[in-house]
């Protein structure tokens, strides 16, 4: 691959052509804010926070679309670049609902990081604003248009990650929004509620509504885990707090599905509370499933196993696994069945 030599706040560096120059820049350690650029998604070039001066072009560059050349030389914090990213700051938060205290995104808002690193407390321009009215009507997202930046990062996700391209940008000018077809409600819509443009979105324009009053951002310890509804063996994090998982997150660094959720893996996860889930093992006596400990449960199970083998033989045993276990827990699965049970009379539900 062909090398490009070029220089990025002075350092001179190479990098394989075609590399961005954002690219470029985080790999040197150096952090350029952006707020519609995600590296799962295409790139768009459209929030114009991540310019950078080039020296030679007479405008700055958006570095997320901006291949690096040849004796190029990029300066990233330069006193034009650090004042135009003070100037889109303030004319995102020109029409931005000033109600940091109460959202539920504050602690994980790019817009409200940004805005606290360069010092941005207000818009500098007055005028009119939105005042879309909340649509909450859906049991899974909560969409605030009010605190939309356009930056579309869920029109993208919707089409790119999910395939079901729900989402688009309507009207123009000022009255340009993020709708479904026909300006519907997503209730309304082929919406799937994968959710997956609440883990791209970098502001409170759409929230989960399960975790709605129930926790701020620094309150939950996020734990990673695998998703246990099917054989995929998606990687998430659950959101706790005071030990009670209260949501489902995307991680980023999970090598199956990255951000990608199905509406199973990311809400189906109540089922962890409710009332009628058992949480203890039973054991029928007299005719009745009574409470039991597991030990108690496990030595029926070993006790009977035995008899049953011993008057019956091993084959009279068959056992049938699970696609919504992992890997890992069908393989000890087949272990125990072949070398304990000693029968090889195992199948698979989704073996078809």
């Amino acid at each position: 691959m062909k090398m490009v030599d070029l220089k990025i706040d002075g350092r001179e560096v190479k990098f394989p052509s075609g590399t961005t120059v954002l690219e470029a820049a985080e790999e040197l350690g150096i952090d350029i804010p952006r707020l519609c650029h995600d590296p799962e998604l295409t790139q768009y070039g459209g929030c114009r926070l991540c310019v950078v001066e080039i020296k030679g072009m007479r405008n700055l560059a958006a570095s997320c679309v901006t291949a690096v050349s040849p004796g190029m030389e990029v300066l990233t914090g330069s006193a034009p670049v650090i004042e135009a990213r003070k100037s889109i700051l303030e004319l995102l938060m020109a029409n931005h609902p000033n109600d940091c205290l109460t959202c539920e995104k504050m602690g994980d808002c790019r817009l409200a990081d940004y805005c606290y690193l360069y010092g941005v407390k207000k818009g500098s321009m007055e005028g009119e604003s939105h005042n879309y009215v909340l649509e909450d009507q859906n049991p899974f997202i909560v969409r605030d248009l009010n605190k939309c930046i356009l930056c579309g990062k869920c029109i993208r996700a919707c089409s790119e990650i999910t395939g079901k391209d729900v989402l688009d940008f309507s009207y123009r000018g000022f009255d340009t929004k993020v709708t479904a077809f026909g300006d519907s409600p997503l209730l309304e819509s082929d919406c799937i509620f994968c959710g997956n443009c609440i883990a791209v979105c970098p502001t409170g324009a759409l929230m989960e509504k399960q975790i709605k009053n129930k926790a701020r951002q620094w309150d939950i310890k996020k734990v990673k885990t695998t998703c246990p509804f099917c054989g995929t063996g998606c990687n998430f994090d659950l959101c706790v707090k005071n030990g009670e998982v209260i949501s489902v997150a995307s991680n980023p660094t999970s090598v199956v599905n990255g951000r990608a959720l199905c509406i199973k893996g990311r809400f189906g996860w109540d089922y962890i509370y409710h009332p009628k889930r058992i949480r203890t093992p039973l054991i029928k006596k007299n005719g009745e499933f009574v409470p039991a400990s597991w030990d108690e449960a496990l030595d029926l199970v070993s006790t009977r196993f035995k008899e049953i083998s011993a008057n019956n033989g091993a084959d009279s045993f068959a056992a049938l696994s699970s696609a919504r276990c992992t890997n890992e827990e069908n393989y000890l699965f087949q272990k125990f069945v072949r070398v304990v049970m000693g029968t090889n009379n195992i199948d698979h539900c989704a073996r078809t």
